[in-house]
């Protein structure tokens, strides 16, 4: 169901994971799901990815984790893909995306509405205020990817001097399981070795995405740059307007923000017909999802011992205060772009009172928001 609902990036994500995950079917507790989102920002790659990851490794362990990522991704790649070939035959013709212009705005509104549910559930003592304050404030002037993972680490170390304040719990030494990290940096090693010294498209194409996957900190949006400044200005395999007019799809494709790269893979093997597009987006979505995957795996099999030490437990709260922080700034950031109009603004605000206020489920929202954009595209 939210991989075919789940439009708006990991903000908005992480809003329907709270509905659905924790109010409704209650795999896991609020504090949990907020640790898990804080845990995966740390760590490079698609953070709504490795959290929904995360969570199916928690309820089922690593089979229910690998079958939750398929069905998560397989929607959004799928569709991006079939995007990637039309534009490819078809990008002659006039056409035009103007029934996604209400996704966008509304897209805030979601984000928006995450910021305020996870600052009203962890911003609770005055230090958290303060770290939350200078978290968004930072992460909307530092436009870097690695001010995200130095802004959590920072918190964290931060409140982990009020350690004290935390009781002694039992615990055991940590046992790390070594073998996700070493094919991690296994993999990252060999593609780059054989991207290196061959000159096949689907090689060159894979390597590029894992190590984009392995480098980029704070999800889809921060990604965006990287692709546009390597594979439209230096690559040359798209073009600017093929590259925005993708990036106007995505915003209008449930699931995952990096499925995108799906659509630029198809793109890169156009010359190779069909079957080249289908590679090419093979090569790209293996790259871009795989990095985070193995690292969360790799993660996730010793944090519940990791956090029974009170340093730990202690830094969790100038984490998730400060992940509250980013997200508060990425809804002010997705606002940037568009027109400061009255109309941008209605829609904002009003789906944010929708989901706050309603009980109409985010699916219907959007859909009435594409709806609305194809009436108006008509008239």
């Amino acid at each position: 169901m939210i991989s075919l609902s789940a439009f708006g990036g990991p903000q908005a994500h992480l809003a329907m994971l709270f509905e659905i995950m924790v109010r409704k079917r209650a795999y896991l507790t609020e504090e949990e799901l907020i640790e898990l989102n804080a845990l995966c920002q740390i760590l490079p790659g698609p953070t709504s990815t490795q959290t929904i990851t995360a969570i199916g490794f928690r309820i089922g362990g690593p089979n229910l984790a690998y079958l939750t990522l398929l069905v998560w991704i397989i929607p959004a790649v799928t569709l991006m893909s079939i995007a990637g070939i039309l534009i490819s035959n078809f990008q002659e013709k006039n056409n035009t995306l103007a029934f996604t212009r209400f996704i966008q705005p509304m897209a805030v509104g979601f984000v928006a509405y995450a910021a305020f549910r996870i600052i009203t559930r962890v911003v609770r003592s005055k230090t958290a205020f303060v770290i939350m304050f200078l978290s968004a404030v930072v992460s909307f002037v530092a436009n870097s990817p690695y001010a995200f993972p130095s802004i959590l680490l920072a918190a964290g170390l931060l409140t982990a001097f009020k350690y004290k304040r935390h009781n002694i719990e039992e615990k055991e030494g940590i046992r790390i399981q070594w073998a996700n990290f070493l094919l991690w940096a296994g993999v990252f090693i060999m593609a780059a070795v054989l991207g290196g010294i061959t000159q096949y498209r689907p090689v060159l194409l894979f390597e590029n995405f894992y190590r984009s996957g392995s480098l980029i900190f704070g999800g889809g949006q921060v990604l965006i740059p990287f692709l546009y400044t390597e594979f439209v200005e230096l690559k040359m395999y798209l073009s600017s307007e093929e590259f925005l007019t993708g990036y106007a799809i995505g915003q209008s494709v449930p699931g995952p923000v990096f499925s995108f790269c799906s659509y630029i893979g198809s793109l890169s093997m156009r010359e190779e017909g069909l079957t080249g597009e289908i590679l090419g987006s093979f090569a790209a979505t293996a790259g871009i999802f795989l990095p985070g995957t193995f690292l969360i795996f790799f993660v996730i099999r010793f944090w519940d011992q990791l956090k029974k030490y009170r340093i730990v437990r202690a830094s969790l709260e100038g984490i998730n205060a400060a992940s509250s922080g980013m997200v508060a700034s990425a809804a002010v950031l997705m606002f940037l772009p568009l027109d400061p109009n009255v109309l941008n603004f209605s829609l904002t605000i009003g789906t944010f009172l929708l989901l706050q206020y309603t009980r109409i489920p985010a699916p219907l929202i959007i859909v009435a928001g594409i709806l609305a954009g194809v009436l108006f595209q008509f008239i």
